[in-house]
Formats: C-alpha cells, sequence, structure tokens
C-alpha cells in the first residue's frame, strides 16, 4: 500500500458529516488539505481545531461551477497539483412523486448530480496535464437500491454511478482512477434536509440506532486514495450491519 502523506487532496462538502470526519483522517495522515463548503463558519472552525495540519479552505457552493474552479484553482496556486479530488456535498429531502415537490427535486439534481459535474470538470483538465490524479464521489446504497419516498433521491445516485463508471472508462489511459463511495446510513445531519417532520423524525432514528459513523466512511475514502496508481478500487458499499437494504 502507498502512502498518502503529502498528496493534495480537495474536498467538497467537508463541513459536516462524513466530509468533516474524512477531513479529519486525511489531516492525521499528512495530507495537503483545500477543503470547501458553503458553511464558512463550519470550515473555519474545523480548521482551526487542526493547527498542525496542512490545510486551507474556501467557501463554495458546488452547483457554481465558478465557485468550485476557484477552489480547485487555489489548490493548484498552494501545491502545483491535485492528487485528488472528494466530491462529497448532497441532499435527500425525500417525499412521495405524488407531492410534486418540484424546487426540492431541482435542489438534488443541482446538488447531487451538477455538483459533482461540476467537480470533475474543474479538475479533470489538471489530471490530464498530470497524467495522474483520483477523483472521489460519495454515492449511496440508494444508488443500487430503490426505496419509497426516494424515487428523486435514488435516481440522483443512480445518475452518479453512471457517471462515475463513464469517467473511468474514458479517462483510464490518462492514469486518472474514479472511486466510488456507496454508504448505507451514516450517522450524519442529511436527515435534516428532509422537510416532511415525520419521514425526517424516521431517518433521523435510523441513523441514530444503527447508522455508520462518519469516521467508518472516512477510512473507507482512505483506504482507496491510498492504493497505489496501478489499482483502481472502483467502488466500496459499506452498509451498517443491521442494515436491511
Amino acid at each position: 500500500m502507498s502512502t498518502i502523506k503529502d498528496k493534495v487532496v480537495v474536498i467538497m462538502g467537508a463541513s459536516s458529516g462524513i466530509g468533516e470526519a474524512t477531513t479529519r483522517k486525511l489531516a492525521e495522515e499528512g495530507v495537503k488539505l483545500v477543503i470547501a463548503a458553503h458553511r464558512e463558519d463550519r470550515l473555519k472552525t474545523l480548521v482551526e481545531s487542526l493547527p498542525n495540519a496542512k490545510i486551507s479552505y474556501a467557501v463554495a457552493d458546488v452547483t457554481n461551477k465558478d465557485e468550485v474552479q476557484a477552489v480547485v484553482n487555489l489548490a493548484v496556486e498552494k501545491y502545483a497539483r491535485v492528487d485528488v479530488l472528494f466530491n462529497n456535498a448532497g441532499v435527500m429531502p425525500t417525499a412521495p412523486l405524488s407531492e410534486k415537490r418540484f424546487d426540492e427535486w431541482r435542489q438534488m439534481l443541482d446538488i447531487n448530480i451538477m455538483g459533482v459535474l461540476n467537480g470533475i470538470a474543474a479538475v479533470l483538465p489538471i489530471m490530464k496535464k498530470q497524467q495522474a490524479g483520483q477523483i472521489v464521489t460519495t454515492d449511496s446504497v440508494a444508488g443500487h437500491v430503490v426505496f419509497q419516498q426516494g424515487a428523486v433521491y435514488c435516481g440522483t445516485k443512480f445518475a452518479v454511478r453512471a457517471i462515475m463508471e463513464g469517467l473511468r472508462q474514458e479517462e483510464r489511459e490518462n492514469n486518472i482512477r474514479s472511486t466510488l463511495i456507496s454508504p448505507g446510513t451514516v450517522d450524519t445531519e442529511l436527515h435534516t434536509t428532509i422537510k416532511d417532520p415525520e419521514n425526517r423524525e424516521w431517518v433521523e432514528n435510523l441513523q441514530r440506532t444503527i447508522g455508520l459513523q462518519s469516521s467508518d466512511v472516512a477510512d473507507a475514502v482512505a483506504y482507496a486514495i491510498s492504493t497505489p496508481e496501478t489499482v483502481a478500487v472502483s467502488e466500496i458499499i459499506i452498509r451498517p450491519t443491521k442494515q436491511v437494504d
């Protein structure tokens, strides 16, 4: 296994949950980090809690391609390269299709799909020039199994699987690796993006009772990016032991 020390890693959606845990994990391993999210106060607190880390932050909305590009540009300006991009931002406002929540559908499409594409578009020219790099994206078990009230959310996650597989096929000759991390239920703030109170409470209870910890997923990310360049970890599915689907 190769070392990840001194790799340059950009993390989008880094202010809480899996993104925060991965930031902490990689900081412990000596990774050079540029992290981003839309909540500056959370980013600032996270950076201040890691005084010995090589870390910078930038405020960015993943739906804004220019802001995502600015984060990647910051990493290049500081370190002259980007070894890994971790697309981690996502929302899950689940509800029945019959409720016609058009705004929530658009939000999921913009963040869960376009946010990933914006990250890929920002970093791909750099990695092609380097002839090396890795793009890691948080997907979900919901990208494999459809559940009631989650049709649109699952649709976005199935789409991300297709996009990442297409990326793998298109860029393998440029030595660019793509990795999909598909967690099951994780004890994060994701349930707070659900507007329906009853559904939100059900998901929160599931997260609290059987959910993985964000650090469990961070360990999987660290493993994937620690493998040699000749090894492409295309996908990791990680579920709580007691999860049904």
